[in-house]
């Protein structure tokens, strides 16, 4: 097999040719300085959620436990040296800030996109920030805050590819998304490609592997996370055609946990007044390229 920008190895992918966050560096360049340093913030003092259970239970604990992704540049990513950036994460250590404990005792648990709702209800978490759109049907088992980005799914080709220019013309072509994900049913309900020309792996990852292996034509996902792929390895991926959805992302939380949702929800509203928002936005995501605006938070 030809060796390729990522390796998957486990949950962790390791970009052997070109940064992944941060700044982007040669082929071949160390990878240790992938992430940059985290951004600092503030952390809020006496504070008391009343009535919040998943709260009470981060104070006897002392430090927040947080679901997150690693192979997601600029999202929700972890280096070769173990650190941990993106937009996503600094979400997650925002949340932890402004909730009383410093982002640095936070503990990371990384699960996959098909077990999110699974690791909320079971309290394996306090709550989860990884590319997690808010839908009705993930409503009724869980609670969001937010949303605080929104994105819109897209399609991602090798560069040299010539016969996929948009969702439009994915007929017949072996797409590629991960299992659980709105975007790769999106792919199926629609009718993009035949259902037996579409392709799942547990990870974006993985399908990010078949795809510069040629064993899939696209991979199909949110714009936020290919924009992210083809920042980092940009001689080899390009993305297609234009968004063809919204997704809201949120941070997931237990469903009957109304207090910790409401504080969380005052905590990105202040994060986009004062001006946080856009610092972290700038200094992660930002950097791919994907331009934004902060999102209102939904509050009821």
């Amino acid at each position: 097999m030809k060796m390729r920008s990522f390796v998957v190895l486990g949950a962790t992918v390791l970009a052997l040719a070109t940064t992944a966050c941060g700044k982007q560096g040669a082929p071949g360049s160390s990878r240790a300085a992938f992430c940059d340093k985290p951004t600092k913030l503030a952390v809020a003092h006496e504070v008391n959620i009343t009535g919040s259970a998943t709260f009470a239970a981060m104070m006897r604990r002392g430090h927040v436990v947080v679901g997150v992704k690693v192979d997601q540049p600029y999202l929700g990513y972890k280096d070769a040296t173990g650190r941990r950036c993106g937009f996503d994460i600094e979400i997650a250590r925002l949340m932890s800030a402004r909730l009383g404990f410093a982002p640095n005792t936070i503990q990371y648990k990384e699960i996959p996109t098909a077990n999110r709702e699974t690791a909320i209800q079971s309290h394996e978490i306090d709550y989860y920030v990884g590319s997690y759109t808010i839908l009705e049907k993930r409503q009724r088992q869980v609670s969001f805050a937010g949303p605080y980005l929104i994105a819109g799914q897209s399609v991602l080709v090798r560069r040299d590819e010539t016969g996929v220019t948009s969702k439009d013309s994915l007929r017949g072509k072996r797409v590629c998304g991960a299992t659980g994900t709105t975007s790769i049913q999106r792919v199926a309900d629609l009718g993009l490609t035949q259902r037996t020309n579409i392709v799942e792996f547990k990870t974006g990852s993985e399908c990010l592997s078949q795809l510069l292996d040629k064993k899939v034509d696209a991979l199909s996902t949110d714009d936020a996370i290919l924009k992210g792929y083809a920042a980092a390895d940009p001689g080899e991926l390009k993305l297609v055609g234009t968004p063809f959805s919204t997704e809201k992302y949120g941070i997931g939380l237990p469903k009957a946990d109304r207090q910790l949702r409401d504080a969380m929800n005052d905590a990105l509203a202040a994060a986009v007044t004062d001006g946080t928002w856009k610092k972290l936005y700038d200094a992660t995501l930002g950097k791919s390229g994907v331009p934004a605006s902060p999102p209102a938070v939904e509050r009821n």
